[in-house]
Formats: structure tokens, C-alpha cells, sequence
């Protein structure tokens, strides 16, 4: 089984169409949607899209789906009060049927990728949807993050930066971000799995994406610059290490 990794959405659809356009050339048997798929300006069209596809997707809840699908009824006030406004406004965008399918989806999934063997797919750790891990986290805090997975490989997201290593005795990749990415270049990243690992990087129209979403009321208008002027893979990992142990 060949598989196309697609996490961090965000509601981008332009983002996901241009990077569907390829998995299509890729000959992929399955897409995995490794979650937060839906915060971001156009949740309804990118749920529609991958859903679309039938049995071909297989989904993954982020911590994004945890909080639109429950409405936010579980925050405790800790996050900033424009990302809780803006997880509501997503959340009352959707239907129940839409609601009802993000908060049933499963928080890990397990496929026989080719050459890879058994490979775990999670949003950010197999423990925690929201745990942060990067390319430079100590080898030795990965490990008690993987404790217990019996996969050989492990991918995930949550930090929106591309790596490939290993630790605790496994491969640990990041798919990256297909809507919302913290790399150097204005693009769309994803994952090809089968027979290998290949972090791959789709251009699209980033500058029309961004002023589509500035000529709505969607209250996204940071999302349009961070896509224009994405922060570079190096300090974006900074932030996330220095985040963990806040």
C-alpha cells in the first residue's frame, strides 16, 4: 500500500486541492488525514473534498476536531480568546452530521505501508493530540513518547515542520502542513509513503489563496499572512521546543 499523508489542513482548500491534484499523479491507494483539518477559513469545502473520496480517506482526529466538534464546551480558558472565537465560528459553520463525523473519528490508525510495514498515523503524538515533538527534540523525551507502539514507523503533525529521524527504536516522521505550513517556502507539504518515506511540497497560488480569505468577514486575516510570509522551518521549531517547557 502506497499512502499520502495529508495533515494540517486548516481549512485551506486551495492548499488541498492543489496537493490532491498530485497524490492523483502519485498512484496512492489510501489518503490519511491526520487532522486539523477544519480550523481554518473553509472547513465545509475541505470536509467535502476529502469526504468526497470515499473509503480511499481514512481520518485521524487533531486536537482541532476534539475542540470544533465539542464546541469548545471543555476549554478552561487557557488559549487565547481569538483562537476560542475563532474554533466557534468554525463549529457553528458546520452541520451536525459534519459535527457528529469529526467527533467520532479515531485518535490513531494503524496501515501496512510498502516497505515501511506496520506504520502508526497520529495527529502529534500516539499519546496526546496535542503533544509538541520536533526534529530536535532530545532522543530521550521522544522515547516515553512512543512507549508502547508496537508500529515501526509513526508519523504525525501538530507542528507544521517536515523531519524524518528516529528514536525510542522508531521512525518518526512529520508529514508537515498542507494548509497552514511554518516552513521557508510558501507552499503545500505532505508525505508520500511507499516504498519510502518522501516529504514532498506542492506549489500553489499562495498570494490568491490569501486574498480570498481577506475578501471574506472570515476572522482568518492573520492565517493570510502567515501563508504569504510563513515564519521558516528553523525558528518555528525554536518556538515549539522552547514551548515545551513553558
Amino acid at each position: 500500500m502506497r499512502v499520502a499523508a495529508l495533515y494540517d489542513v486548516h481549512g485551506n482548500i486551495a492548499a488541498l486541492d492543489a496537493v490532491l491534484a498530485e497524490v492523483d499523479d502519485a498512484g496512492v491507494d489510501a489518503i490519511v488525514v491526520g487532522g486539523d483539518l477544519v480550523w481554518g477559513p473553509f472547513p465545509r469545502e475541505s470536509i467535502a473534498r476529502l469526504r468526497e473520496l470515499g473509503d480511499r480517506a481514512r481520518f485521524v482526529r487533531g486536537n482541532s476536531e476534539r475542540e470544533v466538534a465539542g464546541r469548545y464546551d471543555l476549554i478552561d480558558g487557557a488559549l487565547a480568546p481569538a483562537i476560542v472565537a475563532s474554533t466557534r465560528w468554525c463549529a457553528e459553520l458546520l452541520d451536525e452530521d459534519e459535527l457528529a463525523f469529526l467527533g467520532c473519528l479515531p485518535e490513531q490508525i494503524v496501515l501496512d505501508v510498502d516497505g515501511l510495514g506496520a506504520t502508526l498515523f497520529c495527529h502529534a503524538t500516539p499519546r496526546s493530540d496535542e503533544e509538541l515533538v520536533t526534529r530536535i527534540t532530545p532522543d530521550d523525551e521522544v522515547a516515553p513518547m512512543l512507549e508502547g507502539v508496537d508500529a515501526g514507523t509513526v508519523v504525525c503533525g501538530h507542528t507544521h515542520v517536515q523531519f524524518d529521524r528516529t528514536a525510542g527504536g522508531k521512525r518518526l516522521v512529520n508529514a508537515g502542513s498542507v494548509g497552514m505550513p511554518l516552513e521557508d517556502e510558501p507552499s503545500a507539504y505532505w508525505a508520500l509513503l511507499g516504498p519510502d518515506v518522501e516529504l514532498r511540497r506542492t506549489s500553489y497560488d499562495v498570494a490568491a489563496a490569501a486574498a480570498r480569505i481577506r475578501s471574506t468577514d472570515l476572522p482568518f486575516e492573520q492565517f493570510a499572512e502567515m501563508l504569504l510570509e510563513p515564519p521558516g522551518a528553523e525558528a518555528s521549531t525554536r518556538y515549539f521546543e522552547d514551548a515545551r517547557h513553558e
